[in-house]
């Protein structure tokens, strides 16, 4: 294999067989390939093509039973264990309104898919794994001891496509978001008073032209302040020791996967900063904060106010609120951590 040429399939097994203990993004961004490739090159040995579509799966999913749900991005990983209930799909909205399993999907994002079996001693542990069309992971679906192999296998049988090759071309094309606007502080400061929902945030955005990390930014620190990027690390702890139910949001451009709860178990492990809670794993990558954002969104019921942490990109990584209910008020004891969190010694350009 030459520098300019991708691995074949029998070239990244060789280099998985040689390297057991790496993480999968880590073999593909040392192979230069996506995860997505990883699994092709199992294709007949211990992975299946199956459709890539996320209504498909949904249309199955709950005859599984209890599972554990993941989604990630670069820097941020979010389980989830429980099962899919109250799903609805149509249109640009897709969601699972589970009392464990909670997602906002965009379904056009999802493209290719595998079931996967992989060999942990004597037990097969079983998974649906599903990418975007530059093979990087959207979603994935990992059976538990609970769940019901049967219908796996059933799934797996009837999504099952014809094309079952080891190969796979990524395709690393974008759609650039539009973000060419030149609205002034004046003008976002005004659309932004304006909202009384959260859900308008991103309606806003789109509309004035300006990404997320640019808006809070410019619109002026009574709306948004920036945070020393250690704030998150301590918002946990603050929530954990006044029992304080949150939000955490992870997502990627095919999904948004949502904890609503207490959390308890806070454990650092290396660059890491995990929650290892009964039903709920967090694994945040705390040396990829490039800055942590305080924001405040007006809404009908008084503002609303989030912990926002982005990368070294410009894309944001995680997104914390205090849990509240639709037409509750904030809760005080969120806005109180919140506001007391250490500010950045040196402010964002």
């Amino acid at each position: 294999m030459t520098e300019n040429t991708k691995p074949s399939p029998a070239e990244i097994r060789a280099f998985r067989a040689e390297n057991p203990k790496m993480r999968e993004r880590d073999i593909a961004a040392q192979l230069k390939v996506s995860e997505a490739a990883l699994v092709a090159a199992e294709v007949g040995i211990s992975a299946t093509r199956i459709d890539g579509s996320a209504i498909k799966l949904l249309e199955r999913v709950a005859e599984l039973g209890e599972v554990m749900a993941l989604s990630r991005n670069e820097s941020a990983v979010h389980e989830k264990i429980g099962v899919y209930e109250n799903i609805k799909t149509g249109g640009q909205g897709t969601i699972v309104l589970g009392e464990n399993i909670d997602l906002r999907i965009f379904p056009s994002r999802w493209v290719h898919a595998f079931a996967v079996t992989k060999k942990d001693g004597d037990q097969e542990r079983l998974s649906l794994q599903y990418f975007d069309k530059a093979g990087t992971a959207v979603h994935k679906v990992h059976l538990r001891p609970t769940s019901n192999v049967e219908a796996y296998h059933s799934i797996v049988n009837d999504l099952k496509l014809e094309d079952q090759s080891q190969d796979f071309v990524a395709d690393d094309s974008k759609t650039p978001a539009d973000e060419s606007g030149s609205v002034t502080k004046d003008e976002l400061r005004d659309h932004w008073s304006k909202m009384t929902d959260t859900h308008e945030f991103f309606g806003m955005l789109r509309k004035l032209k300006i990404g997320r990390q640019a808006a809070v930014r410019t619109v002026g620190d009574d709306f948004a302040w920036q945070l020393d990027n250690t704030a998150t690390a301590e918002m946990m702890h603050a929530s954990v020791k006044s029992g304080l139910p949150i939000m955490c949001f992870v997502g990627n451009d095919g999904i948004v996967q949502i904890h609503s709860g207490p959390i308890f178990n806070i454990q650092p492990m290396g660059p890491w900063i995990n929650i290892l809670d009964e039903t709920f794993h967090l694994h945040l990558r705390q040396d990829h904060i490039a800055e942590t954002w305080a924001v405040r969104k007006p809404t009908k019921d008084g503002h609303v106010t989030s912990v926002e942490v982005y990368g070294a990109n410009g894309e944001m990584i995680i997104q914390f609120f205090g849990k509240r209910h639709e037409g509750s008020a904030e809760r005080a004891d969120w806005r109180d951590i919140v506001e007391s969190l250490p500010k950045a010694t040196s402010v964002a350009a």
